[in-house]
């Protein structure tokens, strides 16, 4: 098989757990190709924990999962020093955390004080963990995959924006429609079915890590047009100087989105183009991906929260006025 044939499989393997959110597999998988870390936000029971858990299962890699909590404390994910008696004497040794993984769920990261999620961004960031001046790092295949409530902000700690920035996307996760959660009814009444009569249905073999290598040196060779370098930056551009398109844009932009922007666009963009079987990036995989890319890093006015104005209205807006190459 090649390795667009496994990703497609592993996608498939997905799509049988995860009913209805055809959308939201396709961004976890972009995140996973383009080694990227997500931030995925949804209601209440939208199967955000279940649709990492999903890739995980399917995957050949070792799967963590925190649970962010007000009393978590740093080292409860990178782990710590411990001491040990042994017959040379005394010594410390490294007991790494549940950070030390393949595919990291940070279950509810707006949940911990803000030295617990600073504690993700050198993992994050530059793929290694510091802990007592020793620096520890990270296995090759490592991504982050965080969830967050949207609706419940008691005893929460909002993400400051410069670490949003770290994450590559920004996917949100809404209800499916009917037709689809009669399908959800039917898939979790066969699981429980399943559970109490004891039964296993025999599962095939995970899709390995090789595949994800492959994939993502067949992406980097996926083509890129100076027109389309030159529209990824008009875009990025657009949120800084929104007065140049409109002046309705102009009020409801307060902050633009950084560099890193530009980066995401390029890096989810020809990963789109891949999975869709195309060796060259064009618009339409921009425009795909243009709203998990920017609706975390542009910062909306109070002008533009009081004429109700989303920020994926914003990027709409910014899609409809910048330039087609």
């Amino acid at each position: 098989m090649t390795p667009l044939d496994q990703i497609n499989d592993l996608k498939a393997r997905m799509a049988q757990s995860i009913i209805g959110q055809t959308q939201v597999i396709d961004r976890l998988l972009i995140g996973l190709l383009a080694n990227g870390n997500l931030l995925i936000e949804g209601l209440p029971g939208l199967a955000k924990t279940r649709a990492v858990k999903a890739m995980a299962r399917n995957l050949d890699a070792k799967f963590s999962r925190i649970q962010f909590t007000p009393d978590l404390l740093p080292s409860d994910v990178t782990g710590t020093e411990v001491y040990t008696q042994t017959d040379a004497g005394g010594t410390f040794r490294f007991e790494p955390g549940p950070i030390f993984a393949n595919i990291v769920l940070a279950d509810e990261i707006n949940r911990a004080p803000a030295k617990v999620q600073a504690a993700l961004l050198e993992a994050m960031e530059e793929r290694q963990v510091t802990v007592s001046g020793t620096t520890h790092k990270m296995e090759p295949l490592f991504i982050v995959m965080a969830t967050q409530n949207p609706i419940e902000q008691e005893g929460t700690y909002p993400l400051p924006e410069a670490q949003m920035d770290r994450f590559l996307m920004h996917v949100q996760i809404t209800y499916p429609p009917v037709e689809d959660e009669v399908l959800v009814i039917r898939l979790v009444r066969g699981e429980d079915t399943a559970a109490n009569s004891g039964t296993t249905a025999e599962k095939p073999s995970p899709i390995p890590q090789d595949a994800v290598f492959a994939a993502r040196q067949q992406i980097g060779q996926i083509h890129v047009s100076d027109a389309m370098d030159r529209y990824m930056a008009d875009l990025v551009q657009a949120t800084r100087t929104p007065s140049a398109l409109s002046d309705d844009l102009a009020a409801w932009i307060e902050i633009g989105a950084s560099p890193r922007a530009s980066l995401a666009l390029d890096k989810c963009g020809r990963a789109h183009a891949w999975m869709n079987g195309r060796d060259y990036v064009d618009p339409a995989d921009i425009r795909a991906i243009a709203h998990d890319v920017f609706r975390h890093r542009v910062t909306l006015s109070f002008e533009a929260q009081g004429d109700a104005k989303t920020a994926d209205d914003v990027i709409d807006e910014i899609l409809k006025l910048v330039a087609l190459p």
